[in-house]
């Protein structure tokens, strides 16, 4: 278990002067630096198990690089860049809100299953209607559980939320969207132009926006803007005592610009993904981890969820983990060469 020391207060900023951590603030370092760890055993293709500690060994949480995570990995390799892809606007933010409103790669692999490739060429929302449908009276689920996607209310619809969601996509696709989304000259740009989406609230338009910036279709830096959602506000909440009292973006800004010297305080040795440092969206995500993990190793820490278990159980496995980054990142060149490459890029 990752056992937390009472950190130190934040010497020359006066901003933070009375932001007051608590011993999970310790823990949410331990925590990344293990989770890194795991990532790196299991790429080297060490065999189970990966980690000493009995909760992460027990429980699934995200990797401390969200591009790192299963779905964030199938949606780089196989949805943006995989098997010669279009790299257009148009192609690009459709297979991207395709993948992401349902966020589950069994769902993406069911369509293409019936449907061939997925483009917005040729995209025919009844086609994929009786695909998702028919899956559904068969019992399967087509959303991840991973967060809330919020239904879409639109006239003539019937209730039914995949319905709602390709008539999203056909919307936003048939408008302006994606040559606006070109245009933009930030980050939070483009999440303001996401939010205009109709269901799309602050967390959904910026895991959106973090989603397209992997591509080609925009590129702005991953520390530039970020959007806390509510799981990161519950650890948030659990790693200081009067977190309220702060913008949450701001306390994430913070852990940001301090992780190099937390890890040293610490005696941590944090094995970054080659050179490229805990973005503000990986400080985010780690927040959220942070406050599902201090409720098994810190039971006593306040958030603002009231949850109190970890549902969700890890299951080992002993196949070698793939992993891919976006090209203009530069790290590919460091993977193992035994890791699966996109068939073709264009």
């Amino acid at each position: 278990m990752i056992q937390p020391n009472r950190p130190s207060a934040f010497p020359g900023s006066n901003r933070f002067a009375h932001l007051r951590p608590t011993t999970v603030f310790d823990s949410y370092w331990r925590f990344a630096a293990e989770r890194q760890a795991i990532f790196f055993r299991r790429l080297a293709g060490m065999p189970a198990p990966w980690t000493d500690d009995p909760i992460l060994a027990r429980h699934r949480f995200t990797n401390a690089y969200r591009a790192a995570d299963r779905v964030s990995q199938f949606l780089i390799r196989e949805v943006i860049y995989g098997n010669g892809r279009s790299q257009t606007p148009s192609e690009t933010l459709f297979r991207v809100m395709l993948f992401r409103l349902f966020n589950k790669i069994e769902t993406w692999q069911l369509l293409e299953q019936h449907l061939g490739k997925l483009a917005w060429d040729g995209f025919d929302s009844k086609a994929y209607d009786r695909v998702l449908t028919h899956a559904m009276a068969q019992g399967a689920k087509l959303y991840s559980a991973a967060y809330i996607i919020p239904p879409v209310k639109w006239s003539g619809g019937d209730g039914v939320k995949h319905r709602g969601h390709l008539h999203l996509v056909q919307t936003a696709l048939s408008g302006d969207v994606a040559d606006t989304l070109t245009q933009a000259r930030s980050l939070q740009q483009v999440f303001a132009i996401l939010k205009q989406l109709p269901s799309f609230g602050d967390f959904l338009a910026f895991q959106l926006a973090i989603d397209l910036n992997y591509s080609t279709l925009i590129d702005f830096p991953e520390d530039s803007f970020v959007v806390a959602g509510p799981g990161a506000r519950d650890g948030i909440a659990k790693c200081f005592d009067n977190a309220a009292e702060f913008a949450a973006e701001d306390i994430i800004g913070l852990m940001h610009d301090r992780q190099e010297r937390e890890f040293e305080r610490l005696g941590l040795s944090f094995q970054s993904l080659w050179g490229r440092s805990l973005q503000l969206i990986d400080c985010q995500n780690l927040f959220c981890e942070i406050g599902k993990y201090a409720r098994v190793a810190h039971p006593d820490a306040t958030g603002v969820s009231g949850r109190s278990r970890i549902k969700q159980v890890f299951k080992p496995d002993e196949t070698p983990l793939p992993a891919w980054f976006p090209p203009k990142w530069g790290l590919n060149d460091h993977l193992p060469e035994r890791q699966p490459r996109p068939t073709r890029l264009l």
